[in-house]
């Protein structure tokens, strides 16, 4: 097969063959803010926040740091949710020279403080949530932390809204103390703005902390330079026939949900980061919620909603949906797990707008690959490669050899989005490269267009005497069956085989299936080594921080 099939028979409107020169992510904030001005950054709940506005809130962010003592080495933790306060503080931070560190809203007391002192966070950045500031004043008592900036999330709302919240929402704001160690959100940017130069190598310096989501083993914070975030974003933009990369005289005309968490590594590339490059507005709410994400779709005509499979279900399950008008969509984006065909199906047929599979790590700032916006979409594919990436096939049980022809091998990748390693973790480190290629861990095949199909996780795989069980491909034929909506496949010891799979699943509204049924109707269409022990019906199965479906925490409430 040609090693690069992609170049020949590439669907992507920008040429696969391209480099992305060094660029900082301030910089890239700061040329869409000139170019832009005053056209709508953010639509926060209705509030609008301009480009000018936040390059304000920027500049103004990054000399609160820098009166601090606070520029290049030190490291600047994010403990928030979609609120204007992450994008002020997020740029404003590299602005100053220091490193983001994202931290996930949902994490325990145990969890931020462990990633606190792993990171060597030294100022953290929250809001007066009762779901959020007791954690972090917590936090502030037992590590090594020495400084919280705490906002307001009634002050960034529309003023009316913002009455309403502090009058109705009282038991959700927690009382800010009166410590030396606190100090408010609006008394930190209280200053002229007047930002000291910072030498940047976009290239060597670490813009951004991002830790994985730790499906293996303790999670790893992923080093990613300024250039693997900017040209990331870039890379996306090149991607979208829509953009201003590939209509560079055309009005922009880019409205985004921002409803995947800007912490995690998909939103903060697919919403945040290629939104700004773009020079586009996102539509921001602070977390996932069906009813106010479709509220919002007709509020707003937004063009494109990023979203995991999970989103998309909820979507379709929800009441507010034949009320919504969806004819601004022009795309919307999956990750972060497997799209069943039947639920793309679906999706496609109401919203009339393409869903359109892509691919990436953590370790990657966010994308490696993707589907077409327009033409070919290869439905179970994660689609070729972004312009400037480059994947290959690797052996499975030795990734310094090619994968055997014709068979799946390791997927790996290169391009200037790759890490530039884990966080004082050289062993980890030395472990994840092959000769300057990111190992990403899933096995996959590539068809001679350069469509690429994740097969599944090497780790993910169940040795049943001596044969190798795919997870995914039995929950493939699980998801044909009428009445299941959801659906998970994971090893179970057996003293005979080593290990047998066992399936566990949701159904669908209405939908009843009992165990045996869903047993006996499955394993008939399953090689005799995937047959499962048995099917699960459940409630609900674990999610992740994003609504990916947790096959670790799975384990984990099965014991096994």
């Amino acid at each position: 097969m040609n090693a690069t099939p992609w170049a020949k028979y590439y669907l992507h409107p920008s040429k696969w063959d391209q480099s992305f020169p060094p660029l900082s992510v301030h910089d890239m904030f700061l040329r869409s803010a000139e170019r832009m001005g005053a056209a709508s950054l953010a639509d926060f709940m209705g509030r609008k926040y301009s480009y000018a506005d936040m390059e304000i809130g920027v500049r103004r962010f990054a000399k609160g740091l820098q009166l601090r003592g606070i520029g290049k080495g030190d490291h600047i933790g994010l403990f928030l949710p979609n609120v204007p306060h992450y994008i002020v503080a997020y740029y404003g931070a590299m602005l100053a020279g220091a490193t983001v560190v994202n931290f996930s809203p949902l994490y325990t007391v145990d969890e931020l403080a462990h990633q606190v002192a792993d990171s060597g966070t030294s100022m953290l950045v929250t809001v007066s949530a009762a779901a959020l500031l007791p954690t972090a004043l917590k936090v502030l008592d037992k590590s090594d932390l020495g400084q919280l900036i705490v906002g307001s999330v009634a002050e960034a709302l529309p003023k009316l809204k913002g009455w309403a919240y502090r009058l109705f929402k009282k038991a959700d704001i927690a009382p800010i103390p009166n410590d030396s160690r606190i100090t408010r959100f609006q008394d930190f940017i209280s200053n002229d703005g007047v930002v000291q130069p910072v030498p940047c190598d976009p290239e060597k310096d670490v813009a951004q902390l991002q830790y994985t989501g730790g499906t293996t083993g303790t999670p790893k914070g992923a080093m990613l330079t300024h250039q693997n975030i900017s040209a990331n974003a870039r890379q996306i933009n090149c991607i979208d026939p829509h953009s201003h990369a590939n209509l560079p005289d055309a009005p922009a005309d880019d409205r985004i949900l921002g409803v995947l968490p800007f912490f995690h590594v998909f939103a903060n590339a697919t919403v945040l980061n290629r939104t700004i490059d773009n020079g586009g507005e996102i539509v921001m709410l602070p977390r996932f919620e069906a009813t106010a994400a479709l509220k919002a779709v007709n509020r707003t005509k937004v063009t494109s909603m990023p979203g995991v499979p999970t989103m998309y279900q909820a979507l379709l399950d929800n009441a507010e949906l034949p009320k919504t008008d969806f004819s601004s969509l022009r795309a919307c984006i999956s990750g972060g797990a497997p799209l069943a065909a039947e639920l793309k199906a679906r999706f496609e047929g109401v919203a009339h707008a393409a869903v359109i599979e892509g691919y990436g790590l953590t370790e990657s700032s966010g994308v490696i690959s993707c589907n077409p916006y327009e033409g070919t979409n290869k439905v179970g594919s994660i689609g070729q490669p972004i312009p400037g990436t480059q994947v290959r096939l690797a052996d499975k049980e030795d990734p310094s050899k090619p994968a055997p022809a014709g068979e799946p091998g390791e997927l790996l990748a290169k391009g200037p989005q790759i890490m530039a390693g884990y966080w004082n973790k050289p062993v980890a480190t030395a472990e994840v490269f092959v000769d300057g290629w990111l190992r990403t861990g899933d096995v996959a095949t590539i068809d001679e267009d350069g469509f690429i199909f994740i097969v599944d996780r090497l780790k993910d795989m169940i040795a049943v005497g001596g044969f190798k069980v795919f997870p995914s491909q039995v929950e493939d034929i699980l998801y044909k069956h009428p009445a299941v909506k959801e659906a998970l496949v994971i090893g179970v010891p057996d003293s005979y085989l080593g290990e047998r799979p066992k399936a566990y699943v949701t159904l669908n509204d209405g939908a009843a299936a009992s165990s045996e049924e869903l047993t006996d109707w499955v394993n008939p269409q399953l090689g005799k080594h995937e047959r499962v022990l048995g099917v699960v019906v459940r409630d609900a199965l674990p999610k992740t921080m994003i609504g990916k479906l947790d096959r670790k925490a799975l384990r984990a409430e099965e014991g096994v």
